[in-house]
């Protein structure tokens, strides 16, 4: 997990009110045929204004990136689709780079043969701060099940399906 860094761009996000941005990434379990690559960013909710500001920040994030909060998945897979976010996987990490911030993250070996195999990755943007998880330390399945499985995170996402971008050697 890394910090986010600001993007000078323009754009409606408050960044002093984002706080900590931090990204995770996943897979469900291949054992099961669920090998989708997640890839999940969130606040802690410590910006300026707290937690209630940092929720608000979080949904212009959403809206910047070209997404929709609630279950509307965006495919951004579609080759003809000229959508704001990228994502590079590179070196075992994960690197979203959209209009108001870039995150990275290093990705597991299951994340990284899943998004070799599927040629994407699920990105959530959670608007729920999730203070527990602090960047750098990992998390439990258990506490990640916790956070995602409650309506209130996972309705007050932006979802989106983004296509892998590698370098080029």
């Amino acid at each position: 997990m890394n910090t986010a860094q600001a993007n000078p761009a323009k754009n409606s996000v408050q960044r002093s009110h984002l706080g900590t941005v931090s990204m995770l990434a996943w897979t469900g379990d291949p054992g099961a045929g669920h090998d989708m690559p997640y890839l999940l960013l969130y606040s802690l909710g410590d910006g300026d204004g707290g937690p209630e500001a940092g929720v608000a920040a979080m949904a212009a994030l959403v809206g910047t990136a070209g997404m929709k909060i609630g279950s509307e998945m965006t495919d951004a897979t579609a080759a003809s689709y000229n959508f704001p976010v990228r994502l590079l996987v590179e070196g075992g990490h994960a690197v979203l780079n959209m209009p108001s911030l870039s995150a990275q993250c290093a990705a597991p070996p299951e994340w990284l043969t899943a998004v070799d195999a599927r040629g994407h990755a699920h990105l959530m943007i959670a608007t729920r701060p999730w203070p527990v998880a602090a960047p750098g330390e990992p998390v439990a399945e258990e506490t990640l099940k916790g956070y995602l499985g409650a309506d209130e995170t996972l309705m007050t996402c932006g979802h989106a399906l983004l296509p892998v971008s590698r370098l080029r050697g």
